[in-house]
């Protein structure tokens, strides 16, 4: 079975879910998200931002391959080219992390390690470029597959709270920790990773 790991670029945006190829939940704030999809211009918004990320930033993303079949990515970036992320009522995210935004594994492949791969991917990318953590928002009332990656399902993979709250508590995973996972956090991982299912609905925070 030959994986590859590819940074995401304009040029494979299209290998990503159709759902996640024009969500704009975290790349524009609620007002201006919700503005995009009505007037039917997301997939062309979600272009710009991943365009304005990598000439700027670099890297924000990771598409996972399997034998050359796209079967699940990662998007991650400064907490400052993520705009929803400031509606958040525990934002802001810590100076030294970067904001995981979300990610996904195409159900048939998840219990195969990729779920590991594709994080240590994102943790050695981070440490080379000085960052110490990952954040993330977590839903802890979630109920159905949606941008908003399950807290618990984030504590189960390594993820400590930050900041308490009751529906949306900001949770941090020290990136060095990454990079000797076990089993058991290996598959947590891909129970997390396999969460982010259907087209989520924008809704007000």
């Amino acid at each position: 079975m030959g994986r590859r790991l590819v940074p995401l670029t304009l040029d494979n945006l299209q290998d990503l879910p159709k759902r996640c190829r024009s969500c704009v939940f975290w790349e524009l704030d609620p007002v201006s998200g919700e503005a995009a999809v009505k007037a039917g211009e997301s997939a062309l918004e979600k272009e710009a931002w991943i365009s304005a990320v990598l000439l700027d930033w670099g890297s924000c993303g990771r598409v996972v391959y399997v034998d050359d079949v796209p079967v699940g990515f990662v998007l991650y970036a400064p907490p400052a080219y993520v705009p929803r992320s400031t509606a958040f009522p525990t934002s802001p995210v810590s100076p030294d992390a970067v904001q995981l935004m979300t990610a996904f594994i195409v159900p048939g492949y998840q219990g195969q390690g990729l779920g590991r791969v594709m994080v240590q991917t994102v943790a050695k990318d981070l440490l080379r470029r000085g960052f110490k953590a990952i954040e993330a928002f977590g839903d802890a009332r979630w109920k159905e597959p949606a941008c908003v990656l399950p807290a618990d399902h984030l504590l189960a993979v390594g993820f400590k709270t930050v900041r308490q709250h009751p529906t949306y508590p900001r949770l941090r995973l020290e990136l060095r920790s990454t990079l000797s996972w076990k089993e058991d956090v290996e598959m947590a991982l891909d129970r997390l990773l396999g969460a982010v299912q259907k087209e989520p609905a924008l809704r007000p925070l």
